[in-house]
């Protein structure tokens, strides 16, 4: 984990990857609370994806998340949350030890691990 130096620092963005994008944003929006901004201008500078796989021919199996490329959320409501993942039908990979967490994918195949605080 790493820890802001000082203050004023914050996360600008996490760049994930969608062939749906209304899909995925409703996605975070109901599994996080998410509130959706309004999308910057980038100008020349913005690219777009085009050659994104189908959500179907992703990997599914969530002992399969790259530990070293997914995103990390820690959630306070932590059985209420994985309540919610099993209720929605979400495949889950539990790790038990001495942390509380998950891991399993956004509907675009981008691996998530949620945490316990």
């Amino acid at each position: 984990m790493v820890e802001a130096a000082g203050e004023g620092v914050s996360l600008n963005h996490i760049a994930i990857e969608s062939s749906d994008i209304k899909r995925l944003t409703k996605f975070y929006k109901e599994m996080f609370g998410f509130e959706e901004v309004e999308t910057p201008n980038f100008g020349d500078n913005h690219f777009k994806i085009d050659d994104v796989p189908p959500s179907s021919s992703i990997v599914k199996d969530p002992s399969h998340v790259r530990t070293g490329q997914h995103l990390c959320f820690t959630i306070s409501n932590f059985h209420s949350f994985l309540q919610t993942l099993k209720e929605k039908g979400i495949e889950i990979s539990e790790i038990n030890n001495n942390i509380k967490r998950v891991f399993f994918y956004d509907p675009d195949g981008n691996g998530l691990e949620v945490v316990s605080s």
